[in-house]
């Protein structure tokens, strides 16, 4: 397979050598360069992505850093095994049970928890007046002791007085929830893309302006009241959505449905 180039966006608040780096480690990990033939060299790289050779160099000592090159003298750079590290991975179907399962086999630190007023945003999908005193924790996950997700989730507040700080590091939110009385029966979800800020950067492990999953969930109970609102910032290198479909006919047309379970 040959490697492609990239347009590298000037414009974008990921500095160069880090929109470098995430090209070349996907197109390590997807076996664009195998490990018998070099990665080109800095000038050819340079001209691919038309940056400066300082860029490059700065993007393949990271990939060296992270294990994913090695420099050979007088043959070239190399790429070694594919990424070490599995993402971990989430069925679309059946998330609540499979965030459950996840809670037991990661490890959380609790960044924020309070209580604060709710915004006018956030007031109007918890369906609550603005400034009513909502539950606030800000959480970040990790697996084998690497960050991979960074959560913000407002509670109703009779709900929220149920469970302390050492609680939620210990159990996952919706265990707790159920623990309250709560009966999880719905959800919305949505899922897009956003930048690190420099908030979030440094607890993920990312450089300021790195692309995250960005996905954001709307739980409901039986009453159909909203329990809990959800932002949560992933990284794409560290965590995966899969799901699995079937395609059917439907009004004379063939569609792809999302399976039953998966």
């Amino acid at each position: 397979m040959k490697p492609a180039g990239a347009n590298i966006d000037t414009d974008q608040i990921a500095p160069l050598h880090h929109q470098v780096y995430v090209v070349l480690r996907q197109q390590i990990s997807e076996g664009v360069y195998p490990r018998d033939r070099s990665i080109p060299g800095e000038v050819e790289l340079s001209k691919l992505f038309n940056v400066s050779r300082i860029t490059i160099r700065r993007a393949l000592e990271r990939l060296k850093n992270e294990g994913l090159v090695s420099r050979r003298q007088g043959k070239g750079t190399f790429a070694e095994t594919a990424i070490p590290t599995k993402p971990i991975r989430a069925n679309l179907q059946g998330i609540l049970e499979n965030l459950l399962a996840m809670g037991l086999k990661t490890q959380v630190r609790v960044i924020e928890f309070g209580y604060v007023g709710a915004s006018p945003d956030i007031a109007a999908e918890m369906q609550v007046a603005p400034g009513t005193l909502l539950q606030k924790a800000v959480r970040v996950r990790s697996y084998k002791d690497e960050p991979f997700s960074y959560l913000t989730t407002y509670v109703p507040e009779d709900i929220g007085r149920s469970y302390s700080q050492g609680d939620l590091s210990a159990q996952p939110l919706l265990a707790l929830l159920e623990r309250a009385g709560v009966t999880v029966s719905a959800a919305d979800q949505t899922i897009s893309a956003r930048l690190a800020d420099p908030i979030v950067a440094p607890l993920l492990g990312v450089e300021t302006g790195a692309a995250l999953l960005s996905v954001r969930r709307l739980v409901r109970d039986q009453t159909d009241r909203p329990v809990e609102h959800l932002q949560a910032l992933y990284r794409p290198d560290a965590y995966e959505y899969q799901i699995s479909m079937s395609r059917i006919t439907k009004a004379k047309s063939k569609i792809w449905i999302p399976d039953a379970t998966g």
